[in-house]
């Protein structure tokens, strides 16, 4: 039985979508936080955006599909901490704020 082992892509193609990807959320963000100001849906809308662009780091320059599945499963869980961390304090920060102090 052969096994071919998944090697890491040479096309700098995907990279560059990538990247132009990471641009073009990153401005959506802050237009958004211009825009929409004061909004009470736009820190989820916010953390989705941050979770979309680690997920797109984490797959296309880190690859971590090609990395062992508990490796895997850590890097989703720390991609998913920070827009967890977002949405605590933005609706629980006092409370968040009192938990964290010394």
């Amino acid at each position: 039985m052969q096994t071919a082992e998944r090697q890491p892509s040479s096309s700098l193609l995907p990279l560059t979508i990538a990247w132009l990807g990471l641009i073009a959320l990153t401005l959506l963000s802050l237009g958004l936080s211009q825009w929409l100001h004061g909004a009470g849906w736009l820190p989820p809308l916010v953390a989705a955006i941050i979770w979309l662009k680690g997920a797109l780091i984490a797959h296309q320059f880190i690859e971590v599909g090609l990395a062992h599945p508990f490796i895997r499963r850590v890097v989703a869980g720390f991609i998913a901490f920070t827009p967890l961390a977002l949405l605590g304090i933005s609706y629980f920060g006092a409370r968040v704020a009192g938990w964290a102090s010394l």
